[in-house]
C-alpha cells in the first residue's frame, strides 16, 4: 500500500482535535449525571444547555426547540412517527415522503403503514431532484406529514427544502427533512425555510457516533418515542451523553465557521474528481452536476461488480462505498439509484467517493492513477 486515502466521509468522519479536546473534560472530571442537583450535576448541566443554545443558533432554532438523540436514525423515527401517531388522534393518517430517502425514514414509513397508515411515495426524477409541484399535488385532506431528505447520502442531490417547506406550510402540512448530510455543509435556516421538524447527527460532521439530535418547531406537538425518564423536557429519556453533545457544539461550530471557504475547496476537489473519473470509458455521474453536495462524487463504472471494486481499491489504500453505510453487504442495487432509472445491473458496478476535510488534490490524483487500472482489471477478468 503506497498510500492511504479515505474517502467515504458521507458514511462517518473522524473526530478532529479540537472536538476531542473539548469533550475531552467531561470524559474525566465532569462526569456529573445533568439530572443530579449537586455541583458536578449542575456543572454538567450547564455544559448541555451551553452545547444545545450553541447547536440551536447555527440551524436558526430556539434552544427549547432542540432535543439530543442517540443519532440520525432515531431523530428520522421521531419525527415520523411522533407526528404520525399524534395526527392520527385528529384523523390524520397519510404521509408523503419519496422513493429514495435515507432508510431511516423508509423503514419507518413502512412500519407505520403496518400500522395502519398511509404512505404516498414520491418518484425522484433521473438528475436525482424532486419536484416541488409533485408534493403539492400529493398532499391531501389527511395528510399529516411530508419528509423529503435535505441532500442525498449516496448521490449527493440537494433538494429545493425552501420551496417544499412553503408549500407545506400554507397548505398546513408538518414538513420534516432529514439533514444529516447537510448540517455543517449547507446553511440551514429553518425558520427562513419552513422547516417543522430537522434531523442531524454527529459523526458526518467530525463529532462522535452515537449522537444526534432532532429540531421540533414550536407549538408542535410530538407524541415521544423514548419513554422513560424526564430528560429533555420530558420528551426523550436517558440521561444524555454530555461528552457528545459537547464535542457536536464544537464540530458545529467549527464546520459553520468555515462552511464558504471548505464549500469552495471541496467543490474544486471533487469537480477535479468527476472530470477525471469520467474520462474511463463506460463511466457516468449519477446525480445532478450541480445541485449536490461539495465533497460527493457518484458515479457508474459499466461492466465492473461494485464490491470487487471496493477491494481492489481498499489494496491501494482507498476507503470508498457503492452506496450507504447502513446497507453495507447487501446484495441488492441501491434503491437510490434505482429510484432515478439506473438499470439494475448499472446500479450495481456504482461507486461512491465522498471528500472531506482532510482530503487532498493529492489524494484526488492518487484515486484518478489506480481507478482505471483497477477498472480494466476487473473488465479483463
Amino acid at each position: 500500500m503506497s498510500r492511504f486515502v479515505y474517502a467515504d466521509n458521507a458514511a462517518t468522519t473522524p473526530i478532529t482535535e479540537p472536538v476531542l479536546r473539548a469533550m475531552m473534560p467531561y470524559l474525566t472530571e465532569c462526569y456529573g449525571n445533568p439530572s443530579s442537583m449537586y455541583s458536578k450535576g449542575r456543572e454538567a448541566k450547564r455544559a448541555l444547555e451551553l452545547a444545545r443554545e450553541s447547536i440551536a443558533e447555527w440551524i436558526g432554532a430556539r434552544p427549547g426547540e432542540l432535543y439530543f438523540t442517540a443519532g440520525g436514525s432515531e431523530s428520522d423515527n421521531w419525527a415520523l412517527k411522533g407526528i404520525a401517531r399524534e395526527l392520527a388522534l385528529q384523523g390524520k393518517k397519510h404521509l408523503i415522503t419519496t422513493c429514495f430517502e435515507h432508510h431511516a425514514v423508509l423503514h419507518a414509513a413502512q412500519a407505520l403503514e403496518r400500522e395502519g397508515f398511509s404512505v404516498t411515495y414520491l418518484p425522484v426524477h433521473e438528475n436525482g431532484l424532486v419536484r416541488p409541484e409533485e408534493v403539492a399535488n400529493a398532499i391531501r385532506e389527511d395528510t399529516a406529514l411530508v419528509s423529503v431528505m435535505y441532500a442525498n447520502n449516496e448521490i449527493g442531490t440537494i433538494q429545493p427544502i425552501a420551496e417544499i417547506g412553503a408549500i407545506c406550510r400554507e397548505r398546513g402540512v408538518i414538513f420534516h427533512t432529514d439533514a444529516v448530510q447537510a448540517v455543517g455543509t449547507l446553511p440551514i435556516d429553518v425558520a427562513e425555510q419552513n422547516i417543522d421538524l430537522l434531523s442531524l447527527s454527529g459523526h458526518k460532521l467530525h463529532a462522535p457516533k452515537g449522537i444526534g439530535a432532532l429540531y421540533v418547531r414550536r407549538g408542535i406537538t410530538i407524541q415521544n418515542l423514548v419513554d422513560g425518564g424526564a430528560q429533555e423536557r420530558g420528551r426523550r429519556a436517558g440521561t444524555e451523553n454530555i461528552a457528545a453533545i459537547v464535542g457536536l457544539a464544537a464540530a458545529l461550530r467549527d464546520a459553520c465557521s468555515t462552511m464558504k471557504e471548505r464549500a469552495e475547496r471541496l467543490c474544486a476537489l471533487r469537480d477535479r474528481l468527476i472530470e477525471g473519473a469520467l474520462q474511463i470509458p463506460g463511466s457516468s455521474l449519477n446525480g445532478d452536476a450541480q445541485h449536490r453536495l461539495p465533497g460527493n462524487v457518484n458515479l457508474c463504472l459499466e461492466g465492473v461488480d461494485g464490491e470487487a471494486m471496493l477491494l481492489l481499491l481498499d489494496r491501494q489504500g482507498i476507503c470508498a462505498s457503492s452506496g450507504s453505510a447502513c446497507t453495507a453487504g447487501s446484495l441488492e442495487a441501491s434503491h437510490v439509484l434505482l429510484a432515478i432509472g439506473i438499470p439494475p445491473e448499472l446500479a450495481k458496478s456504482s461507486l461512491r467517493l465522498t471528500l472531506g476535510d482532510q482530503n487532498t488534490e493529492e489524494d484526488v490524483e492518487y484515486i484518478l492513477s489506480v481507478l482505471p487500472a483497477v477498472i480494466e482489471r476487473l473488465r479483463t477478468s
